[in-house]
């Protein structure tokens, strides 16, 4: 399971109503790349038949079966303050990351 702060949530509406998402729910991934292995990627997309699909603060998430092998337990947040790093993902699955946040392996 992954789970949306309600910070996180509520921007993940801001971006649904500027963009055409048509009613796709989130999708949640990992990638190969970054500077330790993984990079975190997030999409709006129609779901794919094997994907697993969870609710959280009134947000449909969707997550293929590799990415929810390394990331479920995530928690996602949103940060708009000074430094501006935008969405961060706490994996408790990461051995590590790196400084920037967005990669891990």
């Amino acid at each position: 399971m992954i789970t949306l702060s309600p910070r996180a949530a509520n921007q993940v509406r801001t971006m649904q109503a500027e963009l055409p998402a048509n009613g796709r729910p989130l999708r949640v991934l990992i990638e190969t790349g970054g500077c330790s292995g993984f990079q975190y990627g997030m999409s709006f997309d129609d779901p794919k038949p094997d994907d697993q699909s969870f609710e959280s603060e009134g947000i449909t998430i969707v997550i293929d079966p590799a990415s929810l092998a390394y990331l479920n337990g995530s928690h996602i947040d949103f940060d708009d303050g000074l430094h501006g790093k935008g969405f961060e993902i706490k994996n408790p699955n990461a051995q590590s990351t790196c400084g920037c946040g967005k990669s891990f392996s």
